[in-house]
C-alpha cells in the first residue's frame, strides 16, 4: 500500500507540474509514505508538500491543498487530511483493507516475503566458537542472531549461506591438546603436574577417557579414532578437536541452529592461503619491516595504527589469516559477507578490512559487514547464573536450552538489539504466563487453532470467500488496529532483512499477539450468524498466519495446542 500511494502522489506531482503550479524543472523530493506514530492521525502520512514548498516558493499547506485535489482518486483513499505544516494524512477505505487481508490468506506462508535480494549470494558466519569446550550461552546468543539473520535474508530474496569458521589452529588448541593429554595420564586441576593455562572443566576427562578407549569420532565424513597411547600428542589433538566439535555440533542441532558450510582454519595453512596472502601484500607495496617484524601498513586504509603481520619469531599474528579467510569467501562468490561476533572483537575489525583492500582485487570497502552482540547475564531467582556443573566457569548453552526449552532460548536472546546488553531471566522463560513474551506469541497462535477445532467440535460451518466478502466496520477500533498490524508485516520483513535485525520481527510479532488479544477479548468467534462467524474467523486465520511466518523467521515453533 505504501507503494501504491508513493505511486499515487507522483502523479499529482506531475500534474501540478504540468499545470504550471510547480516549475516544470522541479525534481520530485524524496519524500516518505509512513506509518503515523498516533493511529488517531490516519493509516498513512507524507511530507512531500513540506519538501516541495521551498523550491517551489510556495506555502506549505496550500501546496499540500494542491496536492490533494490532483491525487488520482481510486476506491482504496477513503480520506485525505491536511494536518500540521502541511503533512497529507491518508485514511484507507474498507474496500482496501478488505483486499489487504484477502491478499494475506492468497499468499499464505509467502506473505511478507520479497525478491529484493535477487538471488544474489550471502554468506553468513556465526558462532565460530575454537572447538575447546562446549558452547557458552554467548555462543548460543551468536546462534541465534545469525541463524535468524539468515532467514530474513532468505525472506528477502537472499541466497544465504550459513558458515562456521572452525579456529582449529594456534596456541588455545594447544592448551586442549595438553589438558587432554593431562587427564589422560591422571592428572587434575590442582595437581602439581597439572599445565598452568589447562582447562580445568570435567569435559577434559570425558575427552581423555574416550581417547584411552579407542572411540572413534565422525565428523564432516572423516573418522578419527583415539588410542590407549597418553604421550602421542598429536593423535590427542586430533581426537580433541573432533570430539568437541561433534559436541558443538549436537549443541547447535539441539539449538536448531545448522550451518551450509565448516570451514577450518588449519586449512588456510595446509592450502597455503596465509602465505599467498602476505605474498601478496607484500608485491602491493603496502607492508615494511621494522624491529624485525612485517608490517601492514592499514593506515593507509582507516585504522587507527599500523598492525603488525608477522612478529619477529616467524609466527603470524591473528589477524592475517582473518585476511585470508575472508578473501576466500569473496573467491567463493559470497557477494555480500556478514559475521556475527561478540563485541570483545571490535578492536579485529577495521585492520580485517583494511588487510582486504589493500589486496587489490576490487573488494567493497564494506566487506565484511559485522554485527556485533553484547555479553548475556543468565538470572535465576534474582541471582546470576555463572558455574556449570560440566564446564566449570560458565553456564553451557545446552544447560540453558535443557532447562526452559529450546523456544524460549531463541526468542529471549534474539529479542533485544544484539548491541545491547541481555539479561536473561530462566524464571521468566519457564513461566506460562502472559509475561513471557514468547508464551504469548506461541498461545495466541495456539488460541486460533483451537478455535478450527471447536468450529467442527459444534458442527458449525466455515466459508472464507464469504468471510472476506464481509464488509469491515472500521469504527471498531480494535479490528482497525489488527488489519493494520497485518499489513505492516510485509515492511518488518524488509526492514528486518535491510538493517540485519531480527530482533524486529520478535518485537512485531508480540504487537500482532496483543492486538489480536485485544480483538478476542471483544468479540465472539463461533457465533450462530454465518457472515458474522465467516468474517472473524477470516481474520483470525490471517493471524495465525502471520503468527507462523514470523516465528518460523525466528527458528520457534508455533504449537497448535498449548
Amino acid at each position: 500500500m505504501k507503494s501504491q500511494l508513493r505511486g499515487l502522489i507522483e502523479q499529482a506531482i506531475a500534474a501540478l507540474r504540468d499545470a504550471g503550479t510547480l516549475p516544470a524543472d522541479l525534481a520530485t523530493p524524496d519524500f516518505v509514505v509512513e506509518r503515523p506514530k498516533d493511529r488517531a492521525h490516519g493509516d498513512f502520512s507524507t511530507n512531500a508538500a513540506m519538501l516541495l514548498a521551498r523550491p517551489a516558493k510556495s506555502n506549505p499547506r496550500a501546496l499540500a491543498q494542491a496536492l490533494v485535489d490532483a491525487l488520482p482518486r481510486g476506491d482504496d483513499i477513503a480520506a485525505v487530511e491536511i494536518a500540521g505544516p502541511g503533512f497529507l494524512n491518508f485514511r484507507l477505505s474498507p474496500g482496501a483493507w478488505g483486499r489487504q487481508l484477502a491478499q494475506v490468506h492468497a499468499q499464505g506462508a509467502a506473505y511478507g516475503r520479497n525478491d529484493s535480494g535477487g538471488g544474489r549470494t550471502a554468506g553468513v558466519e556465526y558462532v565460530s566458537a575454537n572447538p575447546t569446550g562446549p558452547l557458552h550461552v554467548g555462543h548460543g546468543r551468536a546462534g541465534a542472531i545469525g541463524d535468524c539473520i539468515v532467514r530474513v535474508l532468505e525472506a528477502n530474496g537472499w541466497n544465504a549461506k550459513r558458515e562456521f569458521y572452525y579456529n582449529d589452529a594456534g596456541v588455545q588448541i594447544n592448551n586442549l591438546a595438553l589438558s587432554t593429554q593431562a587427564r589422560a595420564r591422571g592428572l587434575k586441576p590442582g595437581d602439581a603436574q597439572w599445565p598452568a593455562d589447562a582447562y580445568n572443566g570435567d569435559y577434559i576427562a570425558d575427552v581423555a577417557a574416550a581417547y584411552l578407549r579407542g572411540e572413534s569420532v565422525e565428523v564432516d565424513g572423516q573418522v578419527v579414532t583415539g588410542k590407549d597411547d597418553p604421550d602421542d600428542l598429536e593423535a590427542i589433538r586430533r581426537f580433541a578437536v573432533a570430539w568437541l566439535r561433534r559436541e558443538q555440533n549436537a549443541d547447535l542441532a539441539a539449538f536448531g541452529v545448522t550451518f551450509d558450510v565448516y570451514f577450518l582454519e588449519s586449512s588456510l595453512y595446509t592450502d597455503g592461503k596465509v602465505e599467498e596472502t602476505v605474498r601478496t601484500l607484500v608485491a602491493n607495496g603496502h607492508t615494511y619491516e621494522d624491529g624485525g617484524a612485517l608490517w601492514l601498513r592499514t593506515t593507509a586504509f582507516g585504522d587507527d595504527k599500523d598492525r603488525v603481520m608477522r612478529k619477529s619469531d616467524g609466527t603470524y599474528t591473528y589477524f592475517v589469516p582473518d585476511v585470508a579467510y575472508h578473501l576466500s569467501k569473496w573467491e567463493r562468490g559470497y557477494e555480500r559477507a556478514i559475521t556475527e561476533l561478540g563485541a570483545d572483537h571490535h578492536g579485529s575489525l577495521a585492520r580485517v578490512k583494511a588487510g582486504l583492500q589493500a589486496l587489490g582485487r576490487g573488494i567493497p570497502e564494506n566487506y565484511p559487514e559485522y554485527v556485533l552482540h553484547q555479553m548475556v547475564t543468565v538470572m535465576r531467582g534474582g541471582e546470576e547464573v555463572k558455574l556449570s556443573k560440566r564446564a566449570g566457569s560458565y553456564l553451557t548453552l545446552r544447560e540453558l536450552i535443557d532447562e526452559v526449552g529450546a523456544d524460549a532460548v531463541r526468542w529471549f536472546l534474539v529479542a533485544r538489539r544484539p548491541d545491547s546488553q541481555l539479561v536473561f531471566d530462566i524464571d521468566l522463560a519457564r513461566s506460562q504466563s502472559l509475561d513471557n513474551p514468547v508464551y504469548y506469541v506461541q498461545l495466541s497462535h495456539a488460541r486460533i487453532c483451537g478455535l478450527m477445532r471447536q468450529l467442527d467440535e459444534r458442527g458449525l460451518g466455515f466459508d472464507l470467500e464469504d468471510g472476506l466478502a464481509q464488509p469491515l466496520d472500521l469504527s471498531d477500533d480494535s479490528l482497525r488496529a489488527l488489519l493494520i498490524d497485518l499489513s505492516r508485516w510485509p515492511e518488518v520483513v524488509a526492514t528486518a532483512g535491510a538493517q540485519l535485525e531480527p530482533h524486529l520481527v520478535a518485537a512485531y510479532l508480540l504487537e500482532l499477539a496483543q492486538g489480536f488479544q485485544s480483538y478476542y477479548n471483544d468479540h465472539q468467534f463461533l457465533v450462530d450468524e454465518a457472515p458474522v462467524r465467516n468474517a472473524r474467523l477470516a481474520l483470525a486465520l490471517a493471524v495465525r498466519q502471520v503468527l507462523a511466518n514470523g516465528l518460523g523467521l525466528l527458528g520457534v515453533s508455533a504449537p497448535e495446542r498449548m
